[in-house]
């Protein structure tokens, strides 16, 4: 019986490594360039005498509307001050995320050569979280102020949804996931299960973007939302099937399983142990599925229509 034991727990660590594969990829000889400036700490300590020397070194995020008087006015402001010292508190100090910068555009470069890693430039937005990250080409601006923690007394009025993205660990996410936006065409099919595989698509590729990042942070559930979707797997997929909602084209279906919400609307008793997206985290598995089928490239990922990939993934809930 301890033979036939050892040879299981070998076969596990086997196929465990063997998923591990097909994201984990050795990136040192890809060679990036980028800078880091701090937009907040220049503008924060600046005076009137050295703004002219800021708005040199920052021209795009000083418009004509922005006077100096404005931006003399906004620096002395308590609570701008106060959410600057916040931030300075957790980002004096930012080479770890340089570090996970670093790495992700190695990641990206790898999969796309033309790819050309973005300047950085940090900030705080007053805690604008709807813009956290912006990714314009050449540029990446990050909002620090949005990643204080959780429990941070900021959030305090914040859904607990959103706030569970609110920490150190989501920013490299967010970046990621603004530079893969940029590479997925519009959806031309409108059904339910077309729109689940293409946000899958999104977040396959931040599994080979990200293969050091938990699944919790990739998808932005905490650990009991993300072991409530691993658990009913095969229940969300019956329920979709029944209800006849994959190629079902309502809009509706959208607001109920696709966008970020504090949970999915079944219209069931437990409704609320579910977490948002879960159509978003189903489409993830079924192109999970199809890649471990099918040997395609990242690009041709992005490009294969929705029914083949479906069809090609073989794919089967969990039970």
């Amino acid at each position: 019986m301890r033979f036939y034991f050892m040879i299981l727990m070998v076969l596990c660590v086997f196929f465990s490594c063997s998923d591990k594969k097909n994201t984990q990829i050795d990136v040192s000889t890809v060679n990036i360039d980028f800078t880091t400036k701090r937009y907040e700490v220049d503008f924060y300590n600046s005076t009137a005498n050295t703004l002219p020397a800021l708005k040199n070194k920052y021209p795009y995020l000083f418009p004509k509307s922005f006077s100096d008087s404005l931006a003399i006015s906004k620096i002395a402001d308590k609570d701008e001050q106060e959410l600057f010292l916040e931030t300075q508190k957790l980002y004096a100090d930012i080479s770890p995320l340089e570090s996970q910068l670093t790495s992700l555009f190695k990641h990206v470069k790898y999969y796309n050569t033309n790819f050309k890693a973005p300047d950085v430039v940090t900030m705080v937005s007053n805690i604008d979280y709807n813009s956290r990250v912006i990714y314009a080409d050449s540029l990446l601006f990050i909002s620090l102020d949005v990643y204080l923690g959780k429990t941070h007394r900021f959030y305090a009025d914040y859904p607990k949804y959103i706030k569970e993205n609110n920490t150190k660990e989501n920013i490299v996410v967010d970046v990621a996931n603004s530079m893969i936006k940029k590479q997925f065409v519009a959806l031309s099919n409108r059904s339910f299960l077309s729109k689940m595989i293409h946000e899958g698509k999104k977040l396959y590729a931040l599994d080979l973007y990200l293969p050091e990042v938990s699944d919790q942070f990739k998808i932005g559930y905490s650990s009991e939302k993300l072991d409530w979707a691993i658990a009913n797997e095969e229940n969300i997929w019956k329920y979709f099937v029944e209800r006849k909602l994959l190629f079902s084209t309502e809009t509706a279906l959208n607001k109920r399983f696709l966008d970020n919400a504090p949970f999915s609307k079944f219209y069931l008793q437990n409704d609320n142990d579910s977490p948002g997206r879960i159509g978003a985290w189903l489409g993830w598995q079924i192109v999970k599925s199809f890649m471990q089928n099918n040997d395609v490239s990242l690009q041709e990922l992005l490009m294969i229509d929705f029914e083949e990939l479906f069809q090609k993934s073989n794919y089967k809930p969990k039970r």
